[in-house]
């Protein structure tokens, strides 16, 4: 059998190639064991250590030994033919013999040991790269074990002091300038290295930039002393003097080259500066790099990135810096165009007039240019074929401004920024998508001390805080912001966060003075490409609530599904609105600012009725929602809704539940714009529809805010019925938030209202809603008192769900006291009527105090029995504020049964429980109860 070479890659995906081509090492488990084996290759590895590094803290199989052998076995078949790579069984475990410069990891060892000990900077300069391009991905990719993943940090420790070691090779070969950006970056990533900071003190020195180097030392030396309460080293503390003297010996020595026989042909170095503030999108800076390494690795294809985002995302100043950064990658040059697909004041740069200025980059004979388009393109493409080149398209227009001027050389890399998403680009020539959101909260406050100063920035923390929260995270916001700032220097910063207070003045405070720094000609660019989207953008403005669902939006325009639906793409394509979850969308505040503003070039009428519309679909698709959650409570009369309004059909309980919980901000936000507006029938209809679910989620601060909206709404409509019910619910959330004085009195007005209109049935719901209040304040026998008063009148009016739960509530009360067999006699009624009336919610609640009372009676197992059902009652109908006190109950129990470990779980669960809603006193209970079950 003919023997082949064999190249093992660890410093990635972990594969085996025989003659060039990959061989198949099988699932995780084997190549987990290959990996272990080429780590220490030439060595035994015994089998208890090859199980720990494969297996780890992970469940191990029945015979581990002979797992390993079967792997061992698997990999001898698939390296059969493999030259120099054997895998011997040794006494106690087994070695894989191979030449280790067929193994990436330890060639790139001998490369950094080569490096180190070169005594020609040039050469050892070539040596650490050779060794870092063996670094294609993360050590050992997806393969994930406590031993692998040590490894992997090692190796990422080894890999970074190189780094640090070629650094100083390149500052002894006067290569500081070039050094600055990327010590800056790595800087940001790992601020307490001293040794690095040295790096860019004397870069920063070297370039003339004395007073930069000496403020990176204080920001240093005050981080090392903040975060670890030392003071800087030897080293660093001499090099700061040495700075601050200006030391001979700290001059930049004469930039070493190599001769050349012949002068280089001229090569295009077309970047822009770098943007010097750039900060953050490590990710992004991340994924660019991987969408690169992933075209070498390929091969035969233009490694092409579309980087889309909203217009001041910083697609361009991505597109540089990650550009600068990388520059040594494309040693036949850099071209760069800005195709000005959305210059407010140009139409966008013809590609046939890109092409010509990148002829000219390569100093082609004008005389030699041909006229045509497509042969200029097809010249274009021969001057760059086979080039290690990067194309920089700014601000694409589209997919066909863009084509022309990609590269045909698979050595090649492109760049394209766009406000519009390019799906022609991704789908027809393999470009990897990269959409910019925001910057996050800490960089975007670094954005700003990097403009203003770190103590300017923080003399000021209240107005800083309320910049950050204006701009919302859009570098082009916070870069204009600081450009006014750093404009006036004595300037209070609450000055400008006073301009940007009010909604309407935003905009005007965020423009400074030119096109490029005016977030309004930035907005309108993007707007003007719009076509049939226009109207919706304008609407989405001022519609309430953080983000908006299809169907709300297709109830808004008056549209169908599908349409709307198309809408959306637009404005998805011209980045204007976010799908941030499936069929839910919203808009960055700033760009929403704009949008309302231009919403005002509608008429008022066609606005006002699609609001009316909006709101309607919420009203209606509420009130079907919570029906389906508590079908046995009273329904409201509700008006047809608004023509062109489409209420959202929910299938059942499920879904009635996602659909709150997906729509509770913006209801939330509904409720109070028809407030704000006089729209006091549909601000007590969203109180009511919301109801259920605010109460089963726990939900109780919101639902305390939506009935006091909602019992306003009952004053101004003058409708007694409607302020019974307010004050009722009222009192009832009150009394779960232990306000037991504002309970009371709103259930008392509640009462006397029901009496003195003679409402028979709300003075029943009222009496049951006061043996809850008196129960929480601990006294049972007042709670029994209305009770019983509820249940009379339940029974007078024939409404058995209303009796079924006032037996329940008086069974319980009984219990509390005491009297078990009355209790207990009260409850079976009531689970009698529960299941008459198919009550879910009430048939758990009765379950519940059935459970109770078995468990105080010493019957522990029927206890259990009825705690397990209740809990799944309660969670068909998705009560979660009532599942926590089963919970705790069922822990009880449990460990009345010497089950500790079974009550643990279940008083862990109601401890998530409280904790989700807020409810203090329960939660400290419950973990009382199991830190007794620790002591």
């Amino acid at each position: 059998m003919d023997r082949m070479t064999v190249e093992f890659c660890l410093l990635d995906d972990v594969q085996a190639l025989v003659a060039g081509e990959t061989v198949d090492i099988g699932h995780t488990r084997q190549r987990a064991v290959l990996a272990a084996l080429l780590v220490d290759a030439n060595r035994v590895v015994p089998v208890d250590h090859l199980v720990d590094r494969v297996w780890g803290e992970q469940r191990l199989p029945v015979r581990p030994s002979s797992a390993v052998q079967t792997y061992i076995s698997l990999l001898r078949r698939a390296l059969a033919k493999a030259e120099g790579a054997t895998i011997d069984r040794r006494s106690d475990g087994y070695r894989m013999s191979v030449d280790t410069a067929s193994v990436d990891l330890h060639v790139f060892r001998h490369l950094i040991d080569r490096a180190r000990d070169a005594e020609d900077d040039a050469r050892a300069v070539d040596l650490f790269k050779q060794a870092f391009k063996l670094w294609r991905g993360q050590p050992f990719g997806a393969l994930d074990t406590s031993w692998l993943a040590s490894i992997r940090t090692a190796l990422e420790e080894e890999r970074y002091t190189a780094q640090l070691d070629l650094t100083d090779v390149l500052l002894r070969r006067g290569q500081h300038a070039e050094l600055l950006t990327d010590l800056s970056d790595r800087v940001a990533l790992r601020p307490l290295d001293e040794r690095l900071a040295g790096q860019l003190m004397l870069a920063l020195y070297r370039s003339g930039r004395q007073a930069d180097a000496l403020r990176h030392y204080e920001r240093t030396r005050r981080r090392l002393a903040e975060e670890l309460g030392a003071d800087p080293s030897q080293p660093l503390r001499s090099l700061h003097q040495r700075i601050l003297a200006a030391h001979p010996d700290l001059t930049a020595p004469t930039r070493r080259s190599t001769p050349s026989s012949a002068a280089p042909a001229p090569l295009p170095r077309q970047l822009p500066a770098p943007p010097g503030t750039f900060t953050g999108r490590a990710h992004e800076l991340a994924e660019l790099t991987a969408a690169l390494d992933a075209g070498v690795a390929r091969g035969g294809t233009v490694a092409i990135s579309a980087i889309g985002g909203a217009g001041g995302v910083g697609k361009t100043w991505l597109a540089l810096h990650w550009a600068h950064r990388n520059t040594d990658r494309f040693p036949d040059g850099q071209l760069f165009v800005n195709l000005r697909g959305f210059d407010p004041t140009a139409a966008p740069l013809p590609a046939a007039v890109a092409l010509r200025g990148f002829l000219d980059a390569f100093q082609v004979d004008p005389h030699t240019i041909p006229a045509d388009p497509e042969a200029q393109a097809a010249l274009y493409r021969s001057l760059v074929a086979g080039k290690r080149m990067l194309v920089v398209l700014d601000n694409a227009h589209d997919t066909a401004q863009a084509v022309p001027l990609l590269p045909g050389s698979p050595l090649c890399t492109v760049l394209v920024t766009s406000r519009h998403q390019l799906p022609g680009l991704i789908t027809g020539h393999d470009a990897r998508p990269l959409t910019l959101d925001v910057l996050d909260p800490p960089d975007a406050r670094e954005l700003l001390v990097r403009h203003l100063g770190h103590d300017r920035v923080a003399a000021e923390p209240d107005a800083v805080d309320e910049l950050l929260a204006c701009c919302a995270g859009l570098p082009l916001a916070l870069s204009i912001l600081a450009a006014r700032a750093a404009a006036h220097p004595d300037f209070p910063l609450a000055v400008l966060a006073e301009e940007l207070r009010q909604d309407r003045d935003r905009l005007d405070a965020l423009d400074a003075g030119e096109l490029s720094a005016n977030l309004r000609a930035v907005f309108s660019s993007s707007y003007r490409a719009l076509d049939t989207a226009a109207e919706l953008f304008g609407l989405l403005g001022s519609a309430p609530g953080p983000d908006i669902g299809l169907c709300a939006a297709a109830s808004l325009v008056g549209r169908p599904l599908a349409a709307t639906a198309d809408l959306f793409r637009q404005l998805e394509r011209a980045h204007l609105v976010q799908q941030h979850q499936p069929g839910r969308y919203r808009m960055h505040d700033l760009i929403r600012l704009y949008a309302t503003e231009q919403a005002q070039r509608h008429p008022d009428a066609d606005r006002d009725a699609a609001y009316r519309r909006l709101i309607d679909f919420y009203v209606h698709t509420a009130a079907g929602g919570d029906h389906l959650l508590e079908p046995h409570r009273a329904r409201i009369e509700l008006d047809r809704p608004e023509p062109g309004c489409a209420p959202q059909p929910l299938a059942d309980p499920a879904a009635a539940t996602q659909w709150f919980a997906a729509e509770h901000a913006c209801l939330l936000a509904a409720q109070e714009w028809a407030a704000d507006r006089d729209r006091h029938e549909q601000v007590w209809q969203l109180a009511w529809t919301l109801h259920t679910f605010q109460r089963r989620q726990g939900h109780l601060h919101n639902e305390i805010t939506t009935w006091r909206t909602g019992l306003e709404a009952a004053r101004r409509l003058g409708d007694p019925t409607i302020a019974i019910q307010a004050h009722r619910w009222l009192g009832d959330a009150f009394t779960r938030a232990q306000r037991h004085d504002e309970a009371h009195d709103h259930l008392r007005q509640a009462l006397t209202l029901a009496e003195q209109s003679q409402d028979v049935r709300g003075q029943a719901h009222t009496h049951h809603a006061f043996a809850w209040a008196w129960e929480l304040r601990g006294d049972h026998r007042n709670a029994l008192v209305h009770a019983t008063r509820a249940l009379r009148l339940y029974q007078v009016l024939g409404d058995q769900v209303g009796e079924a739960r006032a037996f329940n509530q008086a069974g319980w009360h009984h219990a509390r006291l005491g009297d078990y067999a009355d209790a207990r006699a009260f409850c079976e009624r009531a689970l009698v009527l529960n299941r008459r009336q198919q009550d879910i919610d009430g048939e758990a609640a009765t379950g519940d105090s059935l459970g109770y009372i078995a468990h105080q009676t010493g019957r522990h197992a029927d206890a259990l029995r009825h705690y397990l059902h209740t809990l799944t009652l309660f969670r068909r109908v998705g009560n979660t504020y009532q599942t926590a006190d089963t919970l705790e109950r069922l822990g009880q129990t449990h460990l009345a049964l010497g089950r500790p470990a079974e009550a643990r779980l279940a008083w862990s669960q109601a401890s998530d429980l409280y904790r989700a809603h807020r409810r203090t006193a329960d939660l400290d209970r419950v973990r009382q109860c199991l830190a007794d079950l620790d002591g």
